[in-house]
């Protein structure tokens, strides 16, 4: 594997390090199936991964970190694993917190934390309320995350303030829309990172990935280190971003 170190200083001498970077963390399941082990002890693993990429996104400078920690589809899997999912939530919460607020790490939490149980909500507010302030880093853990329902919501938002006459039909645009998704008021991402090897973007930010670079590894989460963001963040400087426009 090629030295983290000398990744790091290459990317930060080419300059144009991408300001919001979006996981899709994957293979948790697959890396514990590999080891003959049950699948939270895949979940539990992966805790390390989320803390190298936390990690290695303030060393390199990127201003925003989006994980997708559980989706709402998630809720679909067998009660124990997501009991096994949500006392790894307050888990995390627990163990890190105070790291992440020295480092200046601000968390938000996206998505419908009304499924929530009540210690998870609880460790949720937690960590947003402790961490609230900082500047080294915003990272958006999405959690009971759904993109279609996400821009459900803010098409609701927009058709009440419509009906309430504080919005003309004239001025629904795209920029109405974004304004009410949650991430609103940040950047979308530049780039967008999946391990595991799959492609498909699997109900993420599908409003917020439309002009997103992406860059798709093997590698299991579990296995994911900041070396292999270094790299992802590399591929980033060497592409050519036109948004629909031609070559300078």
């Amino acid at each position: 594997m090629p030295d983290r170190d000398a990744l790091l200083d290459r990317l930060r001498r080419q300059g144009g390090v991408p300001r919001h970077v979006a996981v899709i963390m994957d293979g948790n399941g697959r890396w514990a199936a590999q080891r003959g082990l049950p699948r939270p002890f895949g979940h539990q693993a992966g805790m390390g991964a989320v803390r190298e990429v936390v990690e290695g996104a303030l060393a390199a400078g990127v201003g925003i970190l989006t994980l997708f920690a559980f989706s709402q589809e998630n809720w679909r899997r067998p009660a124990e694993e997501i009991d096994a999912l949500m006392a790894l939530l307050e888990e995390y919460v627990a163990r890190e917190r105070e790291e992440l607020r020295k480092n200046g790490v601000s968390v938000r939490v996206l998505g419908d934390q009304e499924r929530l149980g009540p210690g998870a909500r609880a460790a949720v507010a937690r960590i947003v309320a402790d961490t609230a302030g900082g500047t080294g880093l915003i990272l958006n853990l999405c959690i009971s995350y759904g993109s279609r329902d996400e821009i459900a919501h803010a098409a609701r938002l927009v058709a009440e303030e419509v009906a309430a006459g504080r919005l003309a039909p004239a001025d629904v645009d795209a920029d109405a829309i974004a304004a009410r998704l949650w991430t609103a008021p940040l950047p979308d991402p530049d780039l967008l990172i999946r391990t595991s090897g799959e492609m498909r973007l699997s109900n993420f930010l599908l409003w917020q990935l439309a002009y997103a670079e992406l860059w798709v590894t093997p590698v299991l989460w579990p296995d994911f280190t900041r070396t292999h963001l270094f790299e992802a963040i590399l591929e980033f400087q060497r592409r050519d971003r036109r948004f629909g426009r031609v070559p300078a």
